[in-house]
This record gives structure tokens, C-alpha cells and sequence, in this order.
């Protein structure tokens, strides 16, 4: 269990750090402060952020890597999100995609909907429940320099990664990225190399 005396990562500098490090990635963001921190880290053209659908990230992640197998592709998502979406890490887990790792700040909280406890501050294991999804490679951070270790992985594409990373329950100034979402498909499908449509 992810005690609330665990949570010590400094959200905003461990993403800002962690895009750097990975110039090449593919970065799709889940909703809220996800996207929030990279967008704070320095919008790009291939950063997909996600306004909606929650549970989504894990999932158009997983699509966005096997169809991009030769780019490295990086989820960056909430608790609350992933937690909306456990089963698209069993289908991370038998599709085992070499170039996706999966990046859950995990607060504890339900960050976008008033600060509730989430199930990851009342007994669930995110790193025990990728395990158990055949997500060999899953572990917990809980400091700011480990941001070294999730890079290289997304850099080496020796996935699927899971990095459950323990941050703090604050809430940075939200600097909000483009809401116009067929701006950002058509950017990102740009990105690709692809016509937009």
C-alpha cells in the first residue's frame, strides 16, 4: 500500500526532468495535472494530451506504440486515471510492446474531483496489480533523481515499464495545454509523418 508518508516526489520537476530526457518519446498524457505538468514542461508537437475519456491514456498508449513500434512511447497519468483503466495493463501485459512505459504520478487522491482518498491511499498496489498483468518490469519511485531510471528505460525500448510514482498531494498552478482537440490530433498526426483528416 502507497502510504500518504511515502508520497514525497515533487510532481511538476520529476516530469519536467523525465520529457527532457527523452527528446524522442511519444508522450500521451492523462487528464488533469498530467497533462498540466508536461504541458509545463514545454509543449511539443508530440505530446497527445488527453481532456477527457478518462481511463484512456494507458490504453491509446498501448495502440500508439504498436503502431509506432520503432518510437518510444510514454504514458503519463494519474492514480485515479489508471485506476479507471486497470484492465489495459493486462492488455499491455500480453501484448508486451517493447517501446511503451507507463508513468502513474500517484498522489493518492482524486486530484480533478475535490482531493477524495483514492483506492491507491486505501490498499491498492499499482505495482503489484502490473506484476499481476504480466508487466515484469514495474516499480515504485519515491524520489525526485530516480526520473534517470524511468528514462532509460524509455529511451532503451526494453518494455513494457511501469513506474509508479509516488508525489505529493499538492496542486502546482495549472497551466492548461490547447483544448482544441482536432488542433491536437492533426499536430500529433503531423508529428507522425501523417495526413491529417
Amino acid at each position: 500500500m502507497a502510504e500518504a508518508s511515502k508520497h514525497v516526489v515533487d510532481r511538476r520537476p520529476f516530469v519536467a526532468a523525465l520529457v527532457r530526457a527523452v527528446p524522442e518519446a511519444l508522450v500521451v498524457t492523462g487528464l488533469g495535472s498530467p497533462s498540466y505538468d508536461a504541458f509545463a514542461a514545454g509543449d511539443r508537437p508530440r505530446n497527445f494530451y488527453l481532456w477527457g475519456a478518462m481511463g484512456g491514456a494507458t490504453p491509446l498508449g498501448l495502440g500508439l506504440a504498436l503502431a509506432q513500434p520503432q518510437r518510444p512511447v510514454l504514458v503519463i497519468t494519474g492514480d485515479g486515471e489508471q485506476l479507471m483503466g486497470l484492465g489495459s495493463l493486462a492488455t499491455v501485459g500480453a501484448k508486451q510492446p517493447a517501446n511503451l512505459t507507463i508513468v502513474v504520478m500517484d498522489n493518492g487522491h482524486y486530484g480533478e474531483t475535490g482531493m477524495q482518498r483514492s483506492h491507491t491511499s486505501l490498499g491498492t498496489n499499482l505495482v503489484a496489480v502490473a506484476v499481476g498483468c504480466g508487466i515484469r518490469d514495474a516499480f515504485a519511485i519515491e524520489r525526485n533523481g530516480d526520473f534517470e531510471d524511468v528514462a532509460r528505460r524509455v529511451n532503451a525500448r526494453l518494455g513494457p515499464a511501469f513506474a509508479q510514482v509516488l508525489v505529493r498531494a499538492d496542486e502546482p498552478p495549472r497551466e492548461l495545454p490547447p483544448r482544441d482537440g482536432v488542433y491536437l490530433k492533426n499536430r500529433f498526426r503531423a508529428e507522425l509523418g501523417l495526413a491529417p483528416f
